[in-house]
């Protein structure tokens, strides 16, 4: 295998995921709001993915309550990150997504014991000073902040957590806890459906063939290879390229959906976007010195 194919199928999976914005504003556009969206997007991958997670239960055997905490913050995240996209603005969600590394270190500190070295604590103070930008200064310490906003925000939270189960149980397969987090989404959607959290769309039946295809060609495909690649390359490395999700989603929600960021907010995105950089080196870096030992 050449070292280039799983950069350039990570390149590519990380583009995917930067315009995810756009069929979900287009699924939204007819009708289908965020939570029936999730329940058969997420239904129709987890019928691929169930199966193969019940037939191999022996290799989860004793690790199932893991599974369950990978489907309920994988899950979540999952959800959240969905609605944001769709009720927010792309730019501001996907930036404030990118608080991801703050939580990462905190909570590879605090649940690891990782140690947050000088570079690690920069990279924490560039990101919060980033998102206190974007969030409007002053005003979000008094909590105007708006809901699309906390959903990015709590997405990055949980997404975070989900990353620290995925790091401290390495017995697990890794398509184990990919079916439990993404089978996971449509479990908590189809709780939030039964409850009438929103109303279940009167809409064509083809409208609904075009959410199971962005379901198992879209985010299935996405995330099979982002795995597949990350598990070909050194996690630094890794983490640099998939940047590129945020790069992508900025320039085409500006581009093709219209979106402006202030000054400001251009100012905390690339404290956020630095923040994220010295985050991935800083993996680099420590791999190295763990080769050279």
């Amino acid at each position: 295998m050449t070292a280039s194919l799983p950069v350039m199928i990570l390149l590519g999976a990380s583009v995917l995921w930067g315009v995810t914005w756009w069929p979900l504003k287009q699924l939204n556009a007819l009708g289908i709001e965020g939570i029936p969206l999730t329940l058969v997007a997420f239904g129709a991958i987890s019928l691929v993915l169930l199966p193969l997670l019940i037939m191999r239960r022996r290799q989860w055997v004793g690790e199932g309550h893991f599974l369950l905490a990978i489907a309920v913050l994988g899950g979540y995240a999952n959800l959240a990150f969905t609605s944001a996209m769709i009720y927010g603005e792309v730019v501001r969600v996907m930036v404030l997504f990118y608080l991801l590394p703050v939580w990462g270190v905190l909570g590879g500190r605090f649940f690891l014991g990782e140690h947050i070295d000088a570079a690690r604590g920069l990279a924490v103070a560039l990101a919060l000073g980033g998102a206190l930008l974007i969030l409007g200064g002053v005003q979000a310490l008094a909590g105007e902040i708006a809901w699309p906003d906390l959903l990015a925000l709590s997405c990055g939270m949980a997404y975070a957590g989900n990353n620290l189960l995925f790091r401290a149980r390495q017995a697990l397969p890794v398509t184990h806890k990919v079916a439990a987090m993404l089978s996971g989404c449509f479990g908590l959607a189809l709780v939030l459906v039964l409850i009438q959290v929103q109303p279940w769309p009167e809409v064509a039946l083809h409208d609904w063939v075009w959410v199971v295809l962005y379901g198992l060609g879209w985010i299935l495909c996405a995330t099979a290879a982002t795995q597949w690649a990350v598990t070909h390359l050194e996690a630094g490395r890794a983490s640099i390229l998939i940047i590129m999700e945020l790069v992508t989603a900025v320039v085409t929600a500006m581009l093709f959906g219209g979106e402006r960021m202030s000054a400001t907010e251009l100012l905390g995105g690339a404290l956020i976007l630095a923040a994220a950089v010295i985050e991935a080196r800083r993996g680099s870096e420590t791999v190295l010195r763990e080769q050279r030992a």
